[in-house]
């Protein structure tokens, strides 16, 4: 059975371990532009600390001794202490914002190629919405968090540093006295981190359910009006949207958790530092400048030491949505190229199955059982069979999209794990019946068969495929879009898009999947025209329900319960009178 590649267990790594993984991973490439950061953050530092130590000289000289000859100095001093410092910080801010989205978009990208390198199984087990949720509701977090982290913690550690020189530099037993309630401060903001971090990503994970039910509901409004289900949805929803909203707001209530705490263990430093301080100007053994330079100095310290604990919530909480992130970035598909896989180059393949046995994971049995079949190099070879007789499993084989557990498939003599996925499937040209339109141009739905077409190759595809007339008709032609899986589009015009879009590959290879599936009898006369010309030359597997498409096989093999039930040609077939022939009866009578 396919081991199906499912998001590793939860494991709460350390905040060091996330930040040095976020360093070597995605900051060190910014390590020049950080250079300049710092240095603006220095310089700023440094002049919030000159501001301080200005206040003593403007107590002493100014408002005790009355010097008039030192105003103006101190005055141009305070002022291009303001004026540097509102530069340098402008300076940081933008060098550090710009680093930080350069971190996300960095993650972004890896996350989403990441989901570009897993295989189906992946997809199937993991809803498009909790994937959407990862790369956009995640990284937002993130983003927020490394944002703040980086324009912030940098600047408030550095201008806290400057503070508490100035601090010492004034009285370093008042120093002491004032920073005894540091420890239990920092004690405190450990503490709600933890806290925080937990919440985020339970927040994280509540939002991807919601996301994933919103897109649920969206892709199925059709069934939701057509059943009346609309006052139902609007309550799933509304029961989703206020499990995120209690636990925002269990986030707020943790994250505030530090103001009243730390104002109340500042206000006892303020006190120690009024009393003992005051006891030294009255005895004579200091100025009322040095003790207002001294205070001065802790009240701007205290505003980087706020800053530094709402941005430690803020961190954790940017921490909680990375685990997410890496625990996605960190999967690896189980099916992936082997480490000495060859490039596939022909033009005329055979493809082989041997002894095939494949069971989905969580199915109950298997879809093949010991299932041998050559398809021959140019022939047309159809499957048919009742529902779950395991077509659409031979089908997704032979690309590759799932791995067998037993035997082996092989395209010109290779077995498919042997080749590169990549030579592999440019090799092969897909029509199925689950059609995908994307929202875009028509011209680029139909050149997403070959990067690089031209407009001519396009519309030669387009006629060839019978389309070219209702693309000309539409308001912009080729350029016009076509809505979210082609919904402007009828469902026999957006077969015809995909079967152009296989046209304009010319692969070797070609599978059809209920290809005419979504047409009218006329159009399906047609489009079978088209494909019994596109099928010349190619070997091509088709899944078929009316078997009158598949007539002209140069093989038919039925399958039934994950077996060959039976094999041959449609007249031999039908004289047997097993299987098919019953089929085909049937087939009539409708």
């Amino acid at each position: 059975m396919t081991t199906t590649p499912q998001p590793p267990s939860p494991k709460r790594d350390s905040t060091y371990v996330m930040v040095r993984r976020l360093v070597r991973d995605y900051v060190r490439p910014y390590f020049g532009t950080l250079g300049w950061a710092i240095l603006f953050m220095l310089i700023g530092a440094g002049t919030t600390a000159a501001f301080a130590g200005l206040i003593e000289p403007v107590m002493d000289h100014v408002m005790v001794a009355q010097n008039k000859g030192m105003i103006l100095p101190l005055a141009v001093g305070i002022l291009l202490c303001f004026f540097v410092s509102g530069m340098a910080t402008y300076g940081h801010s933008v060098l550090m914002n710009k680093v930080g989205q350069n971190i996300l978009t960095d993650i972004q990208r890896d996350l989403f190629a990441r989901f570009m390198g897993m295989d189906l199984a992946f997809f199937h087990a993991n809803p498009s919405g909790q994937l959407l949720s990862r790369i956009i509701n995640d990284v937002s977090v993130m983003r927020a968090a490394v944002a703040d982290a980086l324009t912030g913690i940098g600047k408030s550690f550095l201008t806290l540093i400057f503070l508490i020189g100035v601090m010492f530099y004034q009285d370093w037993k008042l120093s002491l006295i004032a920073f005894t309630v540091f420890p239990l401060a920092a004690g405190m903001v450990a503490y709600v981190g933890r806290r925080l971090r937990k919440v985020s990503g339970n927040i994280q994970n509540e939002t991807a359910g919601l996301s994933d039910m919103l897109s649920q509901i969206f892709l199925g409004v059709r069934q939701v009006k057509a059943y009346g289900m609309e006052g139902y949805e609007s309550e799933r929803a509304g029961n989703a949207i206020k499990r995120v909203r209690n636990l925002v707001m269990k986030s707020v209530r943790i994250g505030n958790l530090t103001v009243p705490v730390n104002e109340t263990l500042i206000g006892l430093a303020v006190f120690g530092i009024v009393v003992y301080g005051g006891y030294k100007i009255v005895d004579g053994q200091t100025t009322v400048g040095s003790l207002m330079s001294f205070i001065a100095a802790f009240a701007l310290a205290y505003e980087p030491i706020k800053k530094l604990a709402k941005l430690n919530n803020s961190l954790q909480m940017g921490l909680g949505a990375t685990e997410r992130v890496f625990q996605m970035i960190d999967m690896k598909p189980a099916i992936r190229n082997m480490p000495n896989a060859v490039e596939l180059n022909t033009r005329m393949p055979e493809i082989r199955l041997e002894n095939v046995v494949f069971q989905y994971e969580g199915g109950d049995g298997p879809a093949l059982q010991g299932v041998t079949l050559i398809i021959p190099p140019g022939k047309v070879t159809a499957l048919v069979g009742p529902s779950g007789g395991g077509k659409s499993t031979i089908m997704n084989l032979i690309p590759r999209f799932y791995d067998v557990n037993e035997g082996g498939v092989s395209v010109d003599g290779y077995d498919v794990r042997e080749l590169t996925m990549e030579s592999l499937r440019r090799h092969i040209a897909l029509v199925s019946q689950d059609i995908t339109i994307f929202d875009d141009t028509a011209m680029a739905n139909i050149a997403y068969g070959l990067q690089g077409a031209t407009l001519d190759e396009v519309k030669a595809a387009a006629r060839a495929a019978e389309a070219d007339t209702f693309i000309s008709a539409l308001p912009e032609g080729y350029n016009t879009r076509l809505g979210e899986n082609g919904v402007k589009l009828s469902g026999g015009q957006r077969q015809r898009i995909a079967i152009a879009r296989a046209i304009l590959r010319d692969a070797p290879i070609l599978l059809l999947d209920e290809a005419t599936s979504a047409l009218d009898n006329e159009s399906e006369q047609a489009i079978q025209r088209t494909l019994n010309k596109l099928q010349t030359g190619r070997t091509t597997l088709v899944i078929a329900h009316r078997l009158s498409t598949v007539q002209n096989a140069d093989q038919i093999i039925v399958l039934k319960d994950g077996k060959i039930a039976e094999q041959g040609k449609h007249d031999d077939l039908l004289a047997q009178g097993l299987i098919y022939a019953r089929m085909y009866q049937a087939g009539l009578k409708e």
